[in-house]
């Protein structure tokens, strides 16, 4: 099944199923996203009977899906952690760097808290007040939760993995080093996330979806060119894991997102998915970064196709435009 957003008079939006092509929507029984994780076992029955009829062609309702208008399917979220679960991107900046490995990483995940009061739509402008704070897209997948106990164990994690998404986590580069040297986490480097289109049930992926881990390439462009592909089966930690993780010490909200971090790959015929992590590269190969961070006027492209060559959540595009507040 595939949910969106479509924008109202409401903060939250309206909540649409989206025929499997992209192609068409129908209105959902349920008003929003929010309201519709926070009972999905009486829910889902019913957002399933919607997508059926839209896939046979027989929804009397049905009109154009256009995934322009779409906000993030949830719009804003009770909480948003993000990890680092592909250990290939931490040890690329470790290396390039010449950091401390971090005690444990490849044991215990790296998770910070992040904002979720104001996810943009995928193909929203990325607004930002000046390109010298080293703006820098990154591709992800992440995770929508129903309630997930305290100390919930990673076996039983997967079961709340309702809805599977596909992020942009924007970050601004110049301004997380000190951000991280504080110990306190992101605040000013981590702007409004964006997400693709619709969020999807794991059945969607059919085999590519196993092991809590989304086996598909997330291909990325960059102002029309090839940036990467790297596959998301390489991560380190599954999302059982991570929830896991942020569970340990208390309960998850329906409603919850968990973010994989930047999907990153050994290979370097993959490329990547952000920019600091090609700028890491060429540090090491090279002994100083060639790559530049994002301009003004820059676009970026993600999406993920399934084994029959459809886009699975739609694709992210957006623009970096100046803010001039």
């Amino acid at each position: 099944m595939k949910l969106a957003t479509l924008p109202n008079a409401s903060r939250d939006g309206q909540l649409v199923v989206v025929s499997r092509d992209l192609q068409s929507a129908a209105q959902a029984p349920i008003p929003t996203l929010q309201l519709a994780i926070e009972n999905w076992a009486e829910n889902e029955p019913k957002l399933q009977a919607v997508y059926a009829r839209l896939n046979a062609g027989t929804s009397a309702d049905a009109f154009r899906f256009d995934p322009a208008l779409a906000m993030a399917p949830l719009p804003r979220a009770y909480q948003w952690c993000d990890a680092s679960a592909f250990l290939n991107h931490g040890t690329l900046m470790q290396k390039a760097f010449n950091l401390e490995p971090i005690d444990g990483a490849e044991h215990t995940p790296l998770m910070y808290q992040g904002a979720g009061d104001d996810f943009l739509g995928a193909h929203a402008d990325i607004c930002l007040p000046s390109v010298s704070q080293g703006i820098d897209f990154e591709g992800e997948f992440a995770v929508l939760l129903d309630d997930v106990p305290l100390g919930c164990p990673a076996e039983q994690a997967i079961g709340h993995i309702k809805l599977l998404l596909q992020v942009n986590d924007i970050s601004l580069r110049a301004l997380a080093p000190r951000e991280m040297k504080t110990g306190f986490g992101f605040l000013q480097a981590k702007p409004s996330s964006a997400f693709a289109p619709v969020a999807v049930t794991p059945d969607e992926l059919g085999d590519a979806w196993r092991d809590g881990r989304v086996h598909l390439a997330l291909n990325v462009q960059w102002n029309g060119a090839w940036f990467g592909q790297p596959h998301g089966g390489q991560m380190n930690f599954s999302f059982a894991q991570l929830i896991a993780h942020a569970a340990l010490t208390r309960r998850l909200g329906a409603g919850s997102l968990i973010g994989s971090g930047t999907v990153s790959n050994a290979e370097r015929s993959a490329g990547s998915a952000c920019i600091a992590e090609r700028r890491a590269i060429e540090m090491i190969e090279h002994g100083a970064p060639r790559t530049g961070f994002m301009q003004f006027g820059d676009r970026v492209r993600m999406e993920v196709f399934d084994a029959g060559g459809q886009s699975l959540f739609g694709a992210i595009d957006q623009r970096v435009v100046q803010d001039n507040v």
